[in-house]
C-alpha cells in the first residue's frame, strides 16, 4: 500500500510499526455548532483509509477526539474560546452545548455510514494528561511560564517547521494570523500549553502554574500519545490543520520524548462551495462556520438526498483535491448511487474466478495507491459485477447490502391500505382518485408501478 505523506510530499509504502496492525490518531469536531459537510468530507476521507487498511489485513486501532474546551476562534491563541462563544449562543452552560453537538456529530457519522473509531476521547476528561505534558516540556527546558500562559519555545526545537515547510524568518507577529501578537512571549511563533489568568472563562483546573485550561494543541499530542504511544502510524486532518496544529503536535510531542511522533501525516483537501456574486476565477471558497456558508446533514436531507449520496460524491473525488459541491453534483451521485443499488438484475459478468480474481485486484491496486477511490469506483463500474461492488462496498461504505434488505421488509399497514385503496379506484376507473393515492405513496418515500395484479409498491431506495 502506497500513501501520501505529508511529511515527505511524496507516496511512500505504507509499513506498520507493529506487523500487521495500525494505530491511527485523527483530529475530531470542535463540539461548539454542527459539523458542515465540509467537515464530515475529512472524515469520510479517514474512514475509508480505516476500511482500506483493515480490508488489506490489518487490525486497526483508531483513535478521535473531542474537543470540549480550549480552542480559540483563531488558530493562533487569539479569540474567544469556541465553546464559550458558543454557549452564549445558545444559552446554554459549555457542558450541555458539547454535549448536544457531540450527539449531532455522532449522528451525523451514523447517517453517512462512518465506523465509529475504537476510542473516541473527550479534551476535559484529559486534563490530567495534559498537565503532565506541559510538565514534562518544562522540566526538559523546551517551555517556559509567563504571567498569562505557560508556552512552548519554538527556539529549542529546530525542525519546527520541515512539516509545512514554513519561513520563519518571513512571519512577523500579527502577520496573516499564522502567529499571535508577541507580549509575554518570547518569539513569534511559540504557541500556549497551558492559559492562565482567564478568571471569566467558565472552564478551569487546578496547574502547578494556578488556575487556568489547556491550549488547543496540547490536547491532541496527550491524547493521541495515551492511546497509541509515544510513536504511532498515521495521523491524520484536513490541510488546515499543517500549519499550525500539526506542527504544534510534533514540536511538543518529540520535544516531550525524544522520539518521532508520527510515520505518516495524512491530510484532506477542502469542500469548495460557489459564492454569490463572485467573478469565474474567483468563484468557490471552501465551506466553513467562520464564513457562515456551511451546509449540514440536516439541510442536505431537507433538500431530498439521501446523505450516502453526499458519501458517493465524496469517493469521486480523491481526497487530496478540491472537490466542488454544487446540487446538481448532489443530484448527479445520487443517481449513480440509485444505478448502484439496483443493478443486481441480469447475470454477472464476472462469473468466472479468474475473471473475477483479476478485476477484483484491479480495484484493490486503485484503493491501495493512495486511496485512489475515483479510479476504483470507475472500475466497479466498468465491470458492473454485483457480486465486486458487494465485496468492496466494505470499503466504500455504500450499505447495498442493508439498502436491499430494507426494500425487501414487509410494507407498512398505512401502505398496504393505500394500495387497497388505489386499486379500489383504478377499478372503478376513478382516475383522478387514483392518481392522487399514487402520489400519497411516493410523498411517502415508495416506487409506485402497475402490474396484472394491481399497484406495485417498492421502497425508493434513494
Amino acid at each position: 500500500m502506497q500513501l501520501y505523506n505529508t511529511l515527505a510530499r511524496s507516496k511512500q509504502e505504507f509499513v506498520p510499526i507493529v506487523p500487521g496492525k495500525v494505530g491511527i490518531y485523527c483530529c475530531g469536531p470542535t463540539v461548539y455548532n454542527f459539523a458542515h459537510i465540509g467537515n464530515l468530507r475529512t472524515y469520510i476521507f479517514e474512514d475509508i483509509l480505516r476500511r482500506t487498511l483493515r480490508f488489506s489485513g490489518l487490525e486497526v486501532r483508531h483513535v478521535m477526539n473531542i474537543t470540549d474546551v480550549g480552542h480559540l476562534e483563531s488558530d493562533a491563541d487569539e479569540g474567544e474560546d469556541k465553546m464559550e462563544k458558543g454557549a452564549r449562543r445558545e444559552g446554554l452552560s459549555v457542558w450541555d452545548l458539547a454535549r448536544k453537538y457531540e450527539a449531532a456529530w455522532l449522528a451525523d457519522m451514523t447517517a453517512l455510514n462512518i465506523e465509529r473509531p475504537e476510542v473516541i476521547c473527550r479534551a476535559t476528561e484529559h486534563v490530567a494528561e495534559m498537565i503532565a505534558l506541559t510538565e514534562r516540556l518544562v522540566e526538559r527546558g523546551f517551555a517556559y511560564a509567563a504571567p498569562g500562559a505557560v508556552y512552548f519555545d519554538t527556539s529549542r526545537f529546530g525542525s519546527y517547521a520541515e512539516l509545512a515547510r514554513l519561513d520563519l524568518s518571513g512571519m512577523q507577529a500579527g502577520a496573516g494570523g499564522r502567529v499571535g501578537v508577541v507580549g509575554e512571549k518570547r518569539h513569534p511563533n511559540d504557541f500556549v500549553l497551558w492559559f492562565l489568568d482567564r478568571p471569566k472563562h467558565l472552564m478551569q483546573w487546578d496547574s502547578p502554574w494556578g488556575r487556568g485550561y489547556p491550549g488547543w494543541h496540547v490536547e491532541c499530542s496527550a491524547m493521541s500519545m495515551k492511546y497509541l504511544g509515544e510513536t504511532f502510524d498515521i495521523h491524520c486532518g484536513g490541510i488546515d490543520h499543517i500549519p499550525v496544529h500539526h506542527t504544534n503536535e510534533i514540536a511538543q510531542s518529540e520535544a516531550a520524548t525524544g522520539k518521532p511522533f508520527v510515520r505518516y501525516w495524512l491530510h484532506g483537501e477542502f469542500l469548495i462551495i460557489g459564492k454569490q456574486d463572485a467573478d469565474d476565477d474567483d468563484a468557490y471558497t471552501k465551506m466553513s462556520k467562520s464564513s457562515d456558508n456551511f451546509i449540514t446533514v440536516s439541510v442536505v436531507k431537507e433538500r431530498g438526498f439521501d446523505p450516502l449520496s453526499y458519501r458517493f460524491l465524496c469517493l469521486m473525488a480523491h481526497y487530496r483535491s478540491e472537490l466542488k459541491f454544487t446540487w446538481e453534483n448532489l443530484e448527479s451521485a445520487q443517481q449513480g448511487l440509485r444505478r448502484v443499488y439496483a443493478q443486481r438484475s441480469g447475470p454477472d459478468p464476472l462469473e468466472n474466478d479468474s475473471a473475477y480474481e483479476d478485476a477484483r485486484g484491479e480495484v484493490a491496486r486503485a484503493l491501495y495507491d493512495d486511496l485512489n477511490t475515483p479510479n476504483a469506483v470507475g472500475l466497479l463500474s466498468r465491470y458492473g459485477s454485483d457480486r465486486l461492488w458487494q465485496e468492496f462496498d466494505a470499503v466504500l461504505g455504500l450499505g447495498i447490502a442493508q439498502r436491499r434488505l430494507e426494500r425487501e421488509e414487509p410494507l407498512p399497514e398505512e401502505i398496504t391500505q393505500l394500495i387497497a385503496a388505489r386499486n379500489e379506484a383504478r377499478k372503478a376507473k376513478e382516475w383522478a382518485k387514483s392518481d392522487a393515492l399514487r402520489d400519497e405513496i411516493i410523498s411517502k418515500g415508495y416506487e409506485v408501478g402497475d402490474g396484472p395484479q394491481g399497484t406495485t409498491v417498492k421502497p425508493r431506495i434513494l
